[in-house]
């Protein structure tokens, strides 16, 4: 099924009508859970998320089979200003790297037991330079947002998203600071290794870009301020939102391009959940913002969906668990 919108408004009225989870699933996973071979609450965070995965895939007792990870690449005007450490050539060699199985990603799916798919976005031409015009007009947002859109595989049963983008964490700062406020400040980390003046010109940069294009919905921002991989994950996001299909998020970039989604329309991410929380500076804030809890925190900041792709097999086996367990009259074990 192809992209079912091609204005901003259109698209905010898919996230206005995105279906809900199964109430009868998740009373069925609920009930299960009570009944398995173990104390109550025993399993933690796990019997949470299983139940959780239960209420999307409509079945009190699912599997993971069949897991998606997708990784978007763009490129950014604003590297222009100097916000970076490598030069936005890195995006295309890296892409090549994913193409050609190299990256820590491909290892981390290949675990996991995921297909993966890479799509470079007009890597050739950079969106604008966000200081001085919006990095995206709505047909260009759009176009990404469609991109994200039509990669999901309709026959995922989960869905990691990633990035790769020279630029993208100061793109991601500015949208965060344009969504919480704060100071630039709070939101700015060394994202590729910047030293203490890259980072004070990361701050300014984010600073500048807000004051020129701050209000408007969370769509705008990420219009004005985004990158076209991150509407790319955003548009798939929903995508996956729109089938059912429970999404594990990777860190502050990804985490950014989601909560544009939550601001235009809250419960927008409640088929998502973390999985993990980088060591960029500002992901734990972000994280607490949209009232996330990830599930890993291994000091990463890779991006590529590392730390999403990681977690796939945290959830897997709380599902396995969950639904693989006996229960006390199956197993003949008394439960009192």
């Amino acid at each position: 099924m192809s992209a079912t919108f091609s204005t901003l408004a259109e698209f905010r009225a898919i996230l206005a009508a995105a279906p809900a989870p199964d109430a009868k699933a998740q009373g069925e996973a609920e009930a299960r859970n009570g009944q398995l071979t173990k104390p109550p609450g025993a399993l933690g965070r796990l019997e949470d998320m299983a139940i959780w995965y239960a209420s999307w895939r409509g079945t009190g007792r699912p599997s993971i089979d069949a897991p998606q990870v997708i990784v978007f690449a763009g490129n950014h005007g604003v590297t222009a200003q100097g916000v970076s450490a490598f030069p936005a050539e890195v995006t295309e060699q890296m892409v090549l790297n994913f193409q050609h199985g190299g990256a820590a990603i491909n290892q981390l799916s290949k675990a996991a037991g995921a297909s993966m798919d890479v799509h470079a976005l007009s890597l050739d031409t950079p969106t604008a330079d966000f200081t001085q015009a919006p990095a995206m007009d709505e047909a260009g947002v759009i176009a990404a947002l469609q991109t994200g859109w039509n990669a999901v595989d309709e026959n995922a049963d989960l869905l990691v998203v990633g990035e790769m983008g020279i630029g993208n964490t100061t793109s991601a700062a500015a949208i965060a600071h344009a969504l919480y406020g704060g100071d630039a400040e709070d939101w700015v980390g060394r994202g590729t290794g910047v030293d203490d003046d890259g980072l004070a010109i990361k701050a300014r940069v984010v600073r500048e870009g807000v004051a020129l294009h701050g209000g408007g919905d969370g769509l705008v921002t990420l219009m004005r301020l985004g990158g076209r991989e991150l509407a790319a994950m955003a548009g798939a996001i929903a995508r996956a939102r729109a089938l059912s299909i429970p999404v594990i998020m990777d860190g502050f970039i990804c985490t950014a391009a989601a909560a544009t989604m939550e601001a235009a329309q809250a419960g927008a991410l409640d088929h998502v959940i973390s999985g993990h929380v980088s060591a960029e500076s500002a992901h734990a804030v972000l994280l607490e913002k949209l009232g996330k809890e990830p599930i890993l925190s291994l000091g990463m900041r890779l991006g590529e969906g590392s730390g999403g792709a990681l977690a796939i097999n945290i959830l897997k086996s709380a599902v396995a668990c969950h639904s693989g367990m006996a229960t006390f009259a199956e197993a003949g074990v008394s439960d009192s």
